[in-house]
């Protein structure tokens, strides 16, 4: 047995389950809000700049278009954003956030912090911990963007 394939040597899984584990959680948070997860992204993308095309959210969340375009069309659907053509390119679609969309900003200001603290409570991690466990996080996605 090699000691290097062994689960409990594995960053990558750590990684991973702490990714699962920190969506589960927002998952009942997320659900007033009537959004998954990954609209909650898309939601953050635009409250910081609205009107964007679909490819450059999908750059900022380092997805693929393929992967954005639904959940946009479902977040379309739900009257959260709306998809034009760009006046300048016609081939691309631009995303901005409807009056409803805006609106859940505050609604997720209100609920999201307090709900996180809330699941994290017993985690002995202090606020300087997680600005430098984010600090290392973005050097290994820097690092594996590259590739």
């Amino acid at each position: 047995m090699h000691k290097e394939l062994l689960l409990d040597n594995q960053v990558c899984f750590r990684l991973y389950t702490a990714s699962r584990l920190v969506t589960q959680a927002y998952t009942p948070i997320l659900k007033r809000l009537d959004i998954t997860y990954p609209q909650y992204l898309v939601l953050m993308v635009l409250w910081e700049k609205d009107g964007l095309p679909v490819n450059e959210i999908a750059h900022r969340l380092l997805l693929e278009t393929n992967t954005v375009t639904p959940l946009l069309q479902r977040m379309e659907a739900q009257n959260i954003v709306v998809r034009e053509r760009g006046k300048e390119d016609k081939r691309q679609q631009i995303v901005s956030l409807t009056e409803k969309g805006w609106k859940m900003e505050e609604m997720a200001y209100d609920i999201i912090p307090a709900g996180m603290e809330e699941e994290l409570r017993t985690c002995p991690l202090k606020l300087e911990d997680y600005t430098q466990l984010a600090q290392e996080l973005d050097s290994i996605i820097a690092t594996l963007k590259k590739k």
